[in-house]
């Protein structure tokens, strides 16, 4: 499977299978989609009112060579893996721990109802906590390194049951030969010294949450009587973001259909001082105002198309930051079990309620049809862990042909599941924005290793001038 387009004077060639990327001149461009279906010689009729004869020939030539390279129109060699897959054990590495069904914001599109998830207000013990990290090191097996995120709500609500259970996760590590890496994901209301410098000393990563501009954020994202955050969060995220040194965070936001040019609101989060971004669309039914529909699409495409632009001009001037969906990796990448099956939602990761009850993720906590055990008993629910372990881009029609299947993995299973009754289905919004999102990225990476390869070849111009 190949695909091609254009983007920002670049013409790009995705191999899907064998992951290679090739950047090429116009006539390549245009044999390729010619060549498993034509003869030489009807590529040379087809083409030639373009480009001259000799010349064809010589891309023809080009595109045979990476063909019998194996970087062209090669062949899937996963779909037989997945058989082995299937056979896999089922380890738990990761748990989302909800420190706090209870919020101090009332976030226009949050899925957790102000942190209730279809519920009560709650907090977790100490105790539920403690059997959680114990449920965890359980089930995870030889697997050395675990993941806990501290989510609400609000968890800085719970700060005291969160510092408790990261001194005794640091206590279990040394028993058990396991190293866990914490992470915690704060709207900021809360954040003060003491809480910067605790989770300084232990989150892997901390997720900061705000929308951009003022007036973006504050529209969706106000206290229940109605102010606006912006002012009281962002210079204590500025000062989190320094005394971590620029690294191991993100300010996170959510564009919604009322700030369709949210490029802006990543620059202005950029400007600010911010250098580990992510702005993502909101996911809501389609009768909510502020709900994205198919029609704003081409305007969001052009949003990511000036953000690639705009963040490739600001690297060269050397002021440049990290956007989430942005970030791919080319050459390593993720493990292929993971390009297969994603976040490893029912099966690898779990989110787990304040009174201690297991979900495949935490976006369906309260849906009590995805209640899969208690961490007190276990899994109960195999039939339905079964299922998310089967769920793979193989086993989704609308991802067996799709160019971006080995970089979205098959998208949100919960997504797919609001939207379509399905964990096997796709979000189809989703869908074409991550797609555009690969585009970009690839592009980025293109343009960027032209710039240091210019930059290498006028560097030994004039190292040859001084010889």
């Amino acid at each position: 499977m190949v695909h091609q387009y254009k983007n920002n004077g670049y013409n790009i060639v995705l191999d899907v299978n064998s992951g290679a990327i090739h950047i090429v001149d116009d006539l390549v461009y245009d044999v390729i989609p010619l060549f498993e279906t034509c003869t030489k010689e009807e590529i040379i009729s087809r083409l030639s009112e373009s480009y001259p004869k000799e010349e064809i020939l010589e891309g023809y030539e080009e595109v045979k060579t990476l063909v019998q390279e194996q970087q062209l129109f090669t062949e899937d060699e996963y779909e037989n893996y997945m058989e082995q897959f299937k056979e896999r054990p089922t380890v738990v590495k990761a748990l989302c721990l909800h420190i706090a069904h209870d919020c101090n914001l009332a976030c226009r599109y949050c899925f957790a109802e102000e942190g209730e998830y279809h519920g009560r207000r709650a907090v977790m013990s100490y105790e539920v906590g403690k059997a959680a990290l114990d449920f965890l090191i359980a089930e995870s097996g030889n697997r050395r390194n675990l993941e806990v995120d501290f989510f609400g709500g609000e968890p800085l609500l719970n700060f005291e049951v969160v510092k408790r259970l990261v001194a005794y996760g640091r206590e279990q590590e040394k028993l058990h030969n396991k190293n866990f890496r914490f992470t915690l994901t704060t709207n900021g209301v809360l954040l003060n010294d003491e809480i910067m410098e605790f989770a300084n000393q232990e989150m892997a990563n901390v997720v900061l949450s705000i929308d951009g501009r003022k007036e973006v954020n504050d529209r969706m994202r106000p206290f229940r009587k109605g102010a606006g955050s912006y002012d009281l969060i962002v210079p204590k995220f500025q000062k989190f973001a320094e005394s971590r040194n620029q690294e191991k965070y993100y300010v996170r936001g959510t564009f919604t259909h009322n700030n369709l040019d949210f490029s802006k609101d990543v620059l202005h989060l950029a400007d600010l001082g911010f250098q580990q971004i992510s702005v993502e669309p909101v996911v809501a039914k389609p009768t909510e105002s502020y709900a994205l529909q198919e029609e704003d699409l081409p305007k969001l495409f052009e949003e990511y198309d000036r953000l690639a632009v705009e963040m490739i001009k600001r690297q060269k001037e050397n002021r440049g930051f990290h956007f989430f969906h942005f970030m791919i990796d080319l050459e390593g990448g993720p493990c292929v079990a993971k390009r297969l099956s994603g976040c490893g939602s029912g099966t690898e990761y779990l989110a787990v309620t304040p009174w201690g009850d297991l979900y495949p993720c935490h976006q369906f906590v309260g849906n009590e049809e995805f209640l899969m055990g208690n961490v007190t008993e276990g899994v109960k629910n195999k039939e339905l862990q079964k299922e998310f372990k089967l769920c793979n881009v193989y086993a989704k029609e609308k991802c067996r042909n799709c160019f971006a299947k080995f970089y979205c993995s098959g998208g949100c299973a919960a997504n797919s599941w609001n939207f379509h009754g399905s964990i096997t289905d796709a979000y189809d919004i989703g869908c074409e924005l991550q797609k555009k999102r690969i585009e970009c990225a690839i592009m980025i990476k293109a343009a960027l290793a032209e710039e240091a390869e210019e930059t290498c070849e006028i560097q030994q111009n004039m190292l040859n001038l001084t010889q």
